[in-house]
């Protein structure tokens, strides 16, 4: 006869019921956005300069559908996180996660030491595939910051490497362009803080980079919207993609999925954290896809959203946090609509043709 204990036997209900419910969500998702997710700068051609698709063109009824549907999962998360389901879910998650949580700091260091051995390798890359340079220096930088993860102590050097880099690029190809990777900042200030021992206005390196990792992934589901025609040659070289749906709705769909994940990050633990879980599996999935360069170009991310996902704080979720839900995703989805095009709009049109709605 054999025994379980109490607390196995709860660890293993705590990872059934995540399995249970975390897989069919996660399949459609893969399946659906796994392709998507690939940064399509990076495969295709693009032209940032160009007029973005007319805000009455995007704020369509199939938009509003999709966003209806993503508020609505968003506020049964919320919902389910204070009940003994959402204990349980957490429950499970510290235990599996225990390992990455513990090691959050050393797997960030060797991530981003493959990613920058691997950019000077490649040669004539600014911190991504499609900032080209030919300056013969930055790949031999970007080898001595990564050495400089080698030691705690050094890692600050590292995150001021890395702002260097950002700042050089943007001076290169334009605010609006890096504004696609404000995650790299994010990086940058957790190795400094977390080499240092500082809590910028008491704020963890991990929620540094938590944000910075949701604010990046909502400008990109933006940009999905007011560019789909980027990713008119990916869907024309893999039609299984879009799984019977026009082009259209498609590209609609992965930037509300995208959106919908990212604000994620920022809000309830649990929420969050699946949230995490779920972005990792779609960027994984596209390394298949795609291969070495997406990812290379993708491991930081990836390593960030790994540390979400083990992060063990809890706050008190309460059923106005479910409430109010849909008014923060609103206002976050109208704030980065705005700051999108109104920002295009400064640098490229001076405000010469705002945008209609």
């Amino acid at each position: 006869m054999v025994r379980v204990t109490a607390p196995r036997l709860s660890l293993r209900l705590g990872l059934r019921t995540l399995a249970s419910l975390a897989a069919p969500p996660t399949l459609l998702l893969l399946a659906g956005t796994g392709s998507a997710s690939a940064h399509v700068k990076w495969f295709c051609a693009y032209d940032v300069a160009g007029q973005p698709r007319g805000l009455e063109q995007v704020l369509c009824p199939n938009f509003e559908w999709l966003t209806g549907l993503a508020l609505v999962c968003l506020m049964a998360g919320c919902l389910a996180e204070g009940t003994p389901l959402g204990y349980a879910l957490l429950n499970a998650l510290d235990r599996v996660t225990t390992r990455i949580r513990i090691d959050t700091e050393l797997l960030v260091r060797c991530t981003l030491g493959f990613f920058l051995v691997s950019l000077w390798g490649l040669g004539g890359i600014i911190l991504t595939p499609e900032l080209k340079t030919d300056v013969a220096w930055i790949p031999w930088l970007q080898l001595a910051m990564a050495a400089c993860l080698i030691w705690r102590r050094t890692m600050p050097l590292t995150g001021l490497g890395i702002v260097f880099l950002f700042s050089y690029a943007t001076a290169q190809y334009g605010v609006f362009h890096l504004a696609d990777y404000p995650v790299f900042l994010g990086v940058a200030a957790y190795l400094i803080c977390q080499s240092l021992g500082l809590k910028p206005f008491g704020v963890r390196p991990l929620d540094i980079v938590r944000w910075a990792a949701a604010i990046t992934l909502m400008w990109a589901s933006v940009e999905k919207w007011a560019y789909p025609q980027w990713t008119d040659p990916l869907l024309a070289a893999k039609p299984q993609m879009t799984m019977g749906a026009t082009a259209e709705l498609f590209m609609q769909a992965a930037g509300v999925i995208e959106f919908t994940l990212a604000f994620a990050l920022i809000w309830t633990p649990l929420v969050r954290r699946m949230s995490a879980i779920i972005l990792t599996a779609i960027f994984v999935s596209a390394v298949f896809e795609f291969g070495k360069v997406d990812a290379i170009g993708h491991s930081g991310i990836i390593v960030v959203l790994l540390g979400i996902a083990a992060d063990d704080v809890r706050t008190a979720v309460r059923v106005r946090d479910a409430a109010w839900a849909p008014a923060y995703f609103g206002g976050a989805l109208a704030t980065f609509l705005a700051l999108y095009y109104v920002g295009h709009e400064a640098l490229y049109e001076g405000f010469g043709r705002l945008p209609v709605i």
